[in-house]
């Protein structure tokens, strides 16, 4: 029997999409179940960290319009990813960084000013029902919680408990040192402060948020199906100028540029597809699949993106100039 929640945020605006995404569900493949997940993920665990939860608690993920939220108690929280303005209640505060919100107050994350998704956490995670071991939102299968609209409720999770915390579904990254306590008890008394000051772990230095690309460039492993092309087809793959086309979402970063040519033309059965995998469709413009990408396909794929560069495809903004190189 699951617990009520003791806390929730609520969607006061949702902007284009906003979806709660943690490490995602790996493993599930073979029951043609993909991973999901943040698509920035170093920019979540970063996130999690400078409230003090697991690198792998479930955030907020939104894109290119940013969102609004209140939360019904009072919580620390860190917007980050993509550069926005935001503001507690009409006031700006610090981006990038911990900031108390009270009870009641609208937490806004802007515009993108650089970069797609931006990424909201709050100290003890977010906890909508799990499915498969993950909180994330997958878009293509509909596998847990739905795209956020105005109106909707997240269930918050209590950092001053154990229980409360979101545990990993996937394997440990950066910021997994980060020990146990609730960052809201270190900023003080609230009389002290201003409604919506910094707060939460004491920072070394600057956070080192990564910028959003002006070139994307993607290495690529080819394979498994690059003898389906022709051989000038491969060079230009390896050396043209790509663009990121407005189409991209969080199943694949759609390109715009040359096409490839096929040395052959018959059809290949369906067969198993992984993240980073570059399919290419009829009209010759490679695919780079994302998060939400289907686990099998019946296009070739020409090669396999390294997803350590998966993160800078998150935060290319349509008309990025996009290159592949040879892994």
């Amino acid at each position: 029997m699951t617990a009520t929640p003791a806390a929730y945020l609520y969607v006061v605006r949702s902007g284009a999409l906003t979806t709660v995404q943690d490490a995602g569900r790996p493993g599930w493949a073979h029951l043609g179940v993909g991973r999901s997940g943040a698509l920035d993920a170093p920019a979540a665990r970063l996130a999690n960290r400078l409230v003090g939860n697991p690198p792998g608690a479930a955030v907020l993920e939104t894109t290119l319009t940013g969102c609004a939220v209140r939360p019904d108690r009072p919580v620390v929280a860190v917007v980050g990813g993509a550069g926005c303005p935001v503001r507690v209640d009409g006031r700006p505060v610090a981006w990038g960084e911990p900031v108390r919100v009270p009870a009641g107050a609208v937490l806004e994350a802007g515009p993108a000013v650089t970069g797609l998704r931006s990424y909201l956490a709050f100290a003890g995670g977010l906890e909508p029902d799990a499915v498969l071991g993950s909180r994330s939102a997958d878009l293509l299968s509909g596998l847990g919680p739905a795209p956020l609209g105005a109106g909707d409720t997240v269930p918050l999770g209590d950092p001053a408990k154990p229980s409360g915390r979101v545990e990993s579904s996937g394997p440990a990254g950066p910021g997994s040192a980060v020990g146990p306590g609730d960052p809201a008890k270190r900023c003080g008394p609230a009389k002290r402060r201003g409604p919506a000051e910094r707060c939460g772990p004491p920072a070394a230095g600057p956070v080192p948020w990564p910028g959003a690309p002006v070139e994307l460039v993607l290495p690529v492993h080819l394979g498994p199906r690059h003898d389906w092309f022709t051989a000038p087809a491969l060079r230009t793959l390896l050396t043209a100028d790509y663009r990121v086309s407005p189409h991209s979402n969080r199943i694949g970063l759609r390109t715009e540029g040359p096409t490839l040519e096929r040395s052959r033309t018959e059809e290949l059965p369906s067969e198993g597809v992984v993240l980073g995998a570059i399919q290419v469709p009829p009209d010759g413009r490679p695919v780079v699949f994302l998060h939400d990408h289907p686990t099998t396909g019946g296009y070739p794929v020409v090669g396999v993106v390294a997803e350590r560069a998966l993160a800078g495809a998150a935060q290319a903004v349509p008309g990025t100039r996009l290159r592949f190189v040879r892994a």
